[in-house]
């Protein structure tokens, strides 16, 4: 199966192609091509030639793909629905499914490591307004806690035992950082993996913004 994997949730702007198959009853995770840009101010210009890109590079074309995956955040409103509205609009023109991820999941995925037991961790990104989003899994990368926004102060390092997701934000936490920054293909796709390997249909795609746009209607100000 040849999964096309975007997000943008996060400064960094992640495309990818990534081929999904079996090891008997494990899924087995390829990327085949993968654009990352960290630009926080230029999503709608950057992705989908990354897209174009990672197409030529691996000698598919967009007729070849048997699924989307894309990150549905936590994140920004505006960068946020860059992506999703990309992949939805790829998904309409291609007939084929668009199955929505927890980018913070993604993140775990690949912080994990596929690990049989990979310890428990906590994964935090830029909420802005010195906040976070943050979620919690157990060691099995099944999340425990979250998705949700607060100030880094209010979010306990325990019981995790671990932390990903922003260089910046996670040396506030006192635990051992995982390199891991931002969503990839390879996590986004394995974070949804089992409905892709069932042929479930997907969940309709819902952006987890967690609190209101910056940007409102005059009329709302005044209520």
């Amino acid at each position: 199966m040849l999964v096309l994997a975007v997000d943008t949730s996060t400064p960094v702007v992640t495309s990818g192609l990534v081929r999904l198959g079996s090891e008997g009853d494990a899924p087995h995770i390829s990327t085949v091509a993968v654009r990352l840009t960290d630009n926080p101010r230029a999503h709608a210009e950057i992705l989908t030639p990354q897209i174009l890109e990672c197409f030529d590079e691996a000698g598919y074309t967009p007729a070849d793909l048997d699924a989307i995956v894309v990150g549905v955040g936590p994140g920004p409103f505006t960068g946020l629905r860059v992506g999703m509205v990309t992949a939805a609009a790829f998904g309409d023109a291609l007939g084929i499914p668009v199955h929505g991820v927890c980018s913070l999941d993604a993140i775990a995925q690949d912080a994990h490591g596929g690990k049989p037991d990979g310890g428990e961790l906590l994964v935090v990104t830029d909420a802005r307004r010195r906040e976070v989003y943050f979620a919690r899994y157990d060691g099995f990368c099944r999340r425990t806690e979250g998705p949700d926004v607060r100030k880094p102060a209010e979010v306990p390092s325990e019981p995790s035992r671990r932390v990903a997701g922003s260089a910046q934000h996670a040396a506030l936490f006192p635990l051992p950082a995982v390199p891991v920054y931002s969503p990839s293909p390879a996590g986004l796709v394995a974070a949804i993996s089992p409905a892709l390997r069932a042929g479930r249909d997907p969940e309709p795609l819902v952006p987890l913004y967690l609190r209101r746009p910056d940007a409102v209607a005059t009329a709302d100000r005044h209520r």
